[in-house]
C-alpha cells in the first residue's frame, strides 16, 4: 500500500509499491550482472588463452554488448549499432507478449505455464494460414491480418483448456498445462510432417524447416523501423507488441471486466459471493493469456526472415519459459513487460557479441540470465525489505490518518474560528471558558452559516 507522509497525508511517488517493485527489480538485475561479470573474470583466469585485456572486454561487453561496434585494429569499439538495437528489439517482441500472457494470468490467480504450448499452436496457425493464402494470391494485408488472427485464434482455444479443467474440475492449471505442452509440441509435428507443402525442401541444407512467409509475401510491414534500425531485423511487430501490451493495462486497470479478472484473482470464492461468475473469468483469463503468447509466435513468424524448426516433439519453444521471468521482473505489469522484455533481449545480444568478439562463448549470457531468473523468485522479499524500510523511514502508511486539508468558504471559516477557540478554552489559566464562549457568540460566519435544512445555526 501507498505510504502517506506524517503530517501531510500525501504519498511520496517513488515510495508507491509501485516504485519499490521496480526497485526490487532492478536490484535482482544488477545483482545478475554483478555475477555475470564475476563469472566472466572467473573463467577468463581459468582460460590460458584469455589475457587479462581479454577479460576485461569480456566485463564491458555483458554491460555493453548491444552497442558494441566491432573492434577497431586490436581493441574493442562502442557506439551507436543500429543491427543490434534493431535485432534487440526485434527478439524482445516474443519475449513481451509471452510475458503479457504469464503476467495476466498471475493477475488472476494463475499460473500459466503452458505458454510454450500455446506459442507453438500460434505458429501453426499463423503460418499454414499465411502460406495457403500467399499461394492463394490473396492480397498481402488480408493475408497477413487472417494469418495472425488465425495464430491469436488458436493459441486462445488452446489456452482455454487448461482454464476450463480449473473452473469445472478445479485440477491444478500447472499440471493441465505442462500435458497441453506436450500435446502441442506433437500436434504440430504431425501436422507439418503430414503436409509435405509446407517444408522448405527447395532450399539446400534446410531439411525440416518450414518455407518462410518471405516466400509468399506475407509480411509485417517495417513501419519506419528500417529508417531507425537500418540492416537490422526490426519491424512493425514490436510497434504492434508495444499496443496490445498497453491496451492490457487499459483493460486490467481501466475496466470493469479487468476488475472482475483481479478480483477472482485476489479471492475466487469472495469474487462469487459478490456476484461475479468465477469459473467464466477463469476460462476467460487463461483463454487471453494464450492469445498473448500466440500472438507472439504470430509476430516473430510474420517477420518473414525467420525460419521454423517443425520437428519439435521433443522440445519445446525458449520463449514460452523466458516469459517468466519477464513478468516476474516486471512485477507482473503490462508496461513493465515491455521494458523486462527488452533487457532479457539485450542479454540475448550481449551473449552473441561475447561469442563473435572474445574467446568467450555465448552461454555466460545465459548464466546471467538464470542469476537473474533466480534471484527475480526473491523479488517478493527485496519489495518486503524495502517496504519496511519505506515505512519506517517515513513513520506511517495508509493507515494513518492524513493532516485535515484547509478549510474554504465560510463554513471552513467557521470551523477554523471553532478550532481556534477550542484551542484558546484548552489553553492558559488566563483564558476563561466565558471568553471562549463570547468569542464563539461573536463570529460572523458562524451566526450566518445556514444547516441542510434552511435555518440558521
Amino acid at each position: 500500500m501507498p505510504r502517506l507522509e506524517p503530517g501531510t497525508g500525501k504519498t511520496k511517488w517513488y515510495k508507491t509499491d509501485g516504485a519499490v517493485a521496480v526497485y526490487s527489480a532492478l536490484i535482482s538485475i544488477l545483482i545478475g550482472m554483478a555475477v555475470g561479470a564475476i563469472i566472466v573474470v572467473v573463467v577468463g583466469l581459468l582460460k590460458s588463452n584469455i589475457t587479462p585485456a581479454g577479460i576485461w572486454e569480456g566485463v564491458r561487453l555483458v554491460f555493453l554488448g548491444v552497442f558494441s561496434t566491432g573492434r577497431n585494429g586490436s581493441a574493442l569499439s562502442f557506439g551507436f549499432n543500429a543491427v543490434n538495437l534493431g535485432n534487440m528489439l526485434f527478439r524482445a517482441v516474443p519475449l513481451i507478449m509471452t510475458g503479457l500472457s504469464v503476467a495476466v494470468a498471475f493477475k488472476t490467480g494463475l499460473f500459466n505455464i503452458g505458454a510454450a504450448g500455446q506459442y507453438l499452436m500460434g505458429t501453426m496457425g499463423t503460418l499454414t494460414v499465411g502460406l495457403w493464402l500467399g499461394w492463394a494470391g490473396v492480397p498481402t494485408f488480408v493475408a497477413w491480418l487472417c494469418a495472425f488472427l488465425a495464430g491469436v485464434i488458436l493459441g486462445g482455444l488452446w489456452g482455454a483448456i487448461p482454464g476450463l479443467f480449473k473452473a469445472f474440475l478445479n485440477i491444478n492449471e500447472v499440471i493441465t498445462c505442462i500435458m497441453t505442452n506436450w500435446i502441442a509440441a506433437n500436434l504440430v509435428t504431425w501436422w507439418f510432417d503430414a503436409h509435405e507443402a509446407f517444408k522448405n525442401s527447395a532450399e539446400g541444407g534446410k531439411v525440416g524447416y518450414i518455407i518462410p512467409l518471405k516466400n509468399v509475401g506475407v509480411v509485417t510491414p517495417k513501419m519506419l523501423m528500417n529508417v531507425i534500425f537500418p540492416g537490422s531485423q526490426a519491424n512493425g511487430g514490436f510497434w504492434i507488441a508495444v499496443i496490445i501490451a498497453i491496451a492490457m493495462w487499459v483493460m486490467m486497470t481501466k475496466t470493469t471486466f479487468g476488475y472482475e479478472l483481479r478480483a477472482c484473482g485476489s479471492n475466487r470464492h469472495a469474487a462469487k459471493y459478490a456476484g461475479i461468475n468465477d469459473k467464466k473469468n477463469i476460462i476467460l483469463s487463461m483463454a487471453i493469456a494464450g492469445c498473448l503468447a500466440a500472438a507472439g509466435a504470430s509476430l516473430y513468424y510474420l517477420s518473414g526472415n525467420t525460419e521454423f524448426y517443425w520437428s519439435t516433439y521433443q522440445k519445446l519453444p525458449a520463449e514460452g519459459f523466458n516469459g517468466i521471468p519477464v513478468a516476474l521482473l516486471a512485477a507482473n505489469h503490462p508496461i513493465g513487460v515491455i521494458f523486462s522484455g527488452i533487457f532479457m533481449s539485450m542479454l540475448n545480444i550481449s551473449g552473441l557479441q561475447l561469442k563473435y568478439l572474445t574467446a568467450y562463448n555465448e552461454y555466460i549470457s545465459d548464466i546471467i540470465i538464470a542469476v537473474i531468473v533466480y534471484l527475480s523468485a526473491f523479488s517478493m522479499l527485496f519489495k518486503t525489505v524495502l517496504s519496511k524500510k519505506i515505512r519506517k523511514g517515513t513513520g506511517g502508511n495508509v493507515n494513518d490518518e492524513p493532516a485535515p486539508a484547509e478549510n474554504k468558504g465560510a463554513a471552513g471559516a467557521a470551523v477554523s474560528q471553532a478550532a481556534a477557540t477550542a484551542e484558546a478554552v484548552s489553553g492558559p489559566a488566563e483564558s476563561s471558558l466565558e471568553e471562549a464562549i463570547d468569542k464563539i457568540g461573536e463570529s460572523p460566519d458562524i451566526v450566518s452559516a445556514e444547516t441542510e435544512e434552511g435555518g440558521e445555526k
